[in-house]
């Protein structure tokens, strides 16, 4: 008796994410991106760059921003399907072209520290939006001239270019993770308690030394006086290796976009990157370093007197134990 085997049916990907994952091999605009990315570094925005980019919030302020030009689009076509609401529509297009100028500059800023295949579908989103607002500005143009009927078409139109956006921004953000925090997993994954890392002198001065806590790479560097600290290595902008970056002045700068993150908590003193590194208590027992995820990293609580005290201790044992 012959059997055939049994044949799985071909899952078919559709052709909009098709077309998606196309894009970000595309590399036929890459020098305009280059050109681009460039002269957008090149802005003389001094701190305010971190202000765009969201550090302040804890997360990009970019998509908070696009709110509101997309809800006063949005509530202009609501009213342009009823009568008599033509003005109360051109006054939220308007508001809606004033919002877009600072949502577009945080887009912009946030655009140039990504990779270069985010940047590629980054791009087409920008180009979009753009049209979006030349569709608007025209259909504003359009009922200040009183041609209400070609501006509430303009504004259809633009509406629909703001979903072609809406939908590459998207791709950009969940299925490229633009903007998302890259060391999240990390509490999630740490098994509680202390790590045995390595001897004390395995780790010089100074110098950044990457190790593994349950196949989560870690940072560990050590101060001249002793003092040790700990934090996950893989930056939470977009994973870059902390550990091949640069130590100064009690911080560790990514090689790859420049965020700054203290060494004693993990904060994250200068952007691109909105969140800080996950952080580890650190101890000395018979001549080996010893870490464990902090509390307030792994459940979101503030540790307590006993806990804070017992870290002040450990860290004072590191010179003693040297």
């Amino acid at each position: 008796m012959s059997t055939t085997p049994h044949r799985r049916p071909r899952t078919r990907q559709s052709r909009l994410l098709w077309l998606l994952d196309r894009l970000e091999r595309e590399p036929r605009a890459d020098a305009v991106i280059g050109a681009l990315r460039k002269g957008v570094r090149a802005l003389p925005l001094g701190d305010g760059r971190d202000l765009l980019h969201g550090r302040w919030l804890g997360h990009p302020v970019h998509p908070l921003l696009v709110q509101v030009p997309i809800g006063s689009w949005l509530s202009a076509a609501v009213l342009d399907l009823r009568p008599g609401r033509s003005r109360e529509a051109g006054l939220l297009v308007g508001v809606g072209l004033a919002a877009a100028a600072p949502a577009a500059l945080a887009g912009w800023v946030d655009w140039a520290e990504l990779h270069r295949q985010q940047q590629r579908v980054g791009l087409m989103h920008a180009l979009t939006n753009s049209v979006a607002v030349g569709l608007y500005a025209a259909s504003l143009t359009c009922r200040a001239k009183g041609r209400g009927a070609a501006g509430r078409a303009y504004g259809f139109l633009g509406l629909t270019a703001v979903a072609v956006g809406g939908t590459l921004g998207g791709h950009l953000a969940y299925r490229q993770a633009s903007g998302a925090n890259h060391a999240e997993e990390v509490p999630h994954v740490v098994t509680e308690g202390w790590h045995r890392i390595g001897a004390v002198a395995e780790f010089p001065a100074g110098r950044p030394v990457r190790r593994s806590v349950d196949d989560v790479p870690v940072l560990v560097v050590r101060e001249s006086g002793g003092a040790i600290h700990a934090l996950a290595e893989r930056c939470s902008h977009l994973a870059g290796p902390l550990s091949e970056g640069t130590v100064r002045d009690g911080c560790v700068q990514c090689p790859w976009h420049g965020s700054v993150f203290r060494l004693s908590d993990g904060w994250n003193v200068r952007g691109p990157a909105t969140a800080p590194q996950p952080s580890f208590d650190t101890r000395i027992t018979d001549g080996h370093v010893e870490i464990r995820l902090r509390r307030q990293d792994r459940d979101g609580q503030a540790p307590d007197e006993a806990e804070a005290g017992q870290r002040r201790t450990e860290a004072g044992a590191h010179g003693q134990n040297r």
